[in-house]
């Protein structure tokens, strides 16, 4: 049986928190093993949970995403962090792989992107949403 893959969800949106949980949530094989809605917060959760993923927002309260993602590599340096964010700014993207990030999501195509930019973070490819193709995967 394959373990199930634990899941720290972070963003300051409560209804995207719920459409993320309502996607992940149909699938056995993930478990959302806690939620964040504070950069800060959601560092302490990933240093005491040390989960699989990070599903993480830019745009948070107290230390914004990229800067909380530093932090997590440093407290929890086998998370694989999927940033969800509403940012399409190609520098914005860079930065967050240069902080760790292993893939970047836009949430206009997290209809269709989020499923399978799980998969390819957790197998250890880089992973970019099509709504910024022109983006260097570093």
């Amino acid at each position: 049986m394959t373990p199930l893959t634990r899941i720290v969800l972070v963003d300051d949106f409560e209804p995207w928190r719920t459409y993320v949980r309502s996607v992940v949530g149909d699938h056995p094989r993930f478990e959302i093993v806690a939620e964040a809605s504070d950069g800060m917060e959601a560092v302490r959760r990933v240093q005491e949970l040390q989960p699989d993923l990070v599903l993480l927002d830019i745009g948070l309260p107290s230390i914004d995403g990229i800067a909380a993602a530093r932090l997590m590599r440093g407290v929890a340096p086998d998370a694989k962090i999927l940033f969800l964010t509403q940012n399409r700014h190609s520098d914005i993207a860079e930065a967050a792989f240069e902080a760790g990030g292993h893939g970047y999501v836009v949430k206009s195509d997290c209809g269709h992107d989020l499923l399978i930019a799980m998969g390819a973070v957790l197998q250890g490819e880089k992973f970019v949403s099509r709504a910024l193709d022109e983006v260097p995967i570093l």
